[in-house]
């Protein structure tokens, strides 16, 4: 499946590479494009969508289409394009798809509708040399010169070159390289020129002589190895979690009874005030040595009173 996005040609431009050379850009409105119809297998006899981009006033939408776009829960749409798919069931009625879809460095094909031009010569037309403008020539210096074939035949062939209607035809240019995609703006740039004039609508496709890896950005396959890894690192995160949470109020509860035991002993308050100290403090002095001597005389008064023991000798 190739890769579709319709567009917009905003115009041209050229940026510089880092070797100082000029490259010639055209910038294109990719998206956002809306899914109007999913066609299935089963129902209509092949896969594919119908895309739609740019809005249209819906005063200029008649009936049948309006129906259409409100069944895809969208407003109107100008440019209506359908793209064959191989898996219907992926997409939605009233799905976005954005310039996402293109990646940077990627070849594409650019499709749209060249310049009208008008009735043209064949000089201007195919690129005919014309005539000599010397003598012998008469009124024929841009012509075509002869058409027919001989008496045999007797008629011009199918497919001769001719003056006619130059320009507003379908054209493709293949493999447009990608030079830059910015989704948030949906732009794409493209090297080199495009079909068509500004504003002239387009559909980008994955070239069809290179084409891309896969048909759509995907997110890279995990191996199961990994993903086992990755389901059981969660568990180790939450349980180094836990952890850490029953630790914290342990300590807190630690530095909550230190801080209780130390402030009784770091807060005394009779002793840090030294007036009431020292005015205590002798007080204690004196009663203190009274006592003692009170009982040192008692003690020696005691010793007179006892019989002294009789000599052994």
């Amino acid at each position: 499946m190739r890769r579709t996005i319709l567009g917009k040609k905003l115009g041209m431009t050229q940026i510089f590479d880092r070797s100082g050379d000029a490259i010639p850009i055209t910038l294109i409105q990719a998206g956002p494009c809306i899914v109007l119809q999913v066609k299935t297998r089963k129902n209509d006899g092949y896969d594919a969508i119908q895309l739609g981009f740019d809005e249209k006033k819906p005063k200029r939408t008649n009936k049948p289409q309006m129906g259409r776009f409100e069944k895809a829960c969208t407003t109107p749409k100008r440019f209506i394009r359908e793209v064959r798919v191989d898996n219907p069931e992926a997409f939605s009625p009233g799905q976005a798809i954005t310039a996402g879809v293109i990646r940077t460095g990627d070849l594409v094909d650019v499709t749209g509708t060249s310049k009208g031009k008008g009735f043209a010569g064949v000089m201007k037309r195919h690129g005919f040399k014309g005539h000599p403008a010397s003598h012998g020539t008469h009124e024929s210096f841009r012509g075509p010169g002869s058409i027919g074939a001989a008496a045999d035949p007797a008629r011009v062939f199918k497919g001769k070159k001719m003056p006619g209607q130059m320009g507003d035809e379908t054209v493709t240019i293949q493999n447009l390289k990608v030079i830059d995609v910015r989704e948030d703006q949906n732009l794409i740039a493209i090297k080199g020129p495009v079909p068509g004039g500004k504003n002239g609508f387009l559909v980008i496709r994955d070239s069809i002589k290179k084409p891309s890896e896969g048909p759509y950005p995907q997110e890279p396959e995990v191996p199961e190895a990994e993903a086992e890894q990755v389901e059981e690192a969660p568990e180790e995160h939450v349980e180094s979690e836990v952890q850490a949470e029953t630790e914290v109020p342990e300590v807190s509860v630690e530095q909550d009874g230190t801080e209780a035991q130390s402030e009784p002993e770091e807060q005394p308050e009779p002793e840090e005030q030294p007036e009431p100290e020292e005015q205590t403090v002798p007080e204690t002095e004196t009663d203190d040595t009274q006592n003692i001597e009170d009982d040192k005389a008692g003690n020696q008064a005691s010793k007179e009173d006892e019989p002294a023991e009789p000599d052994k000798s």
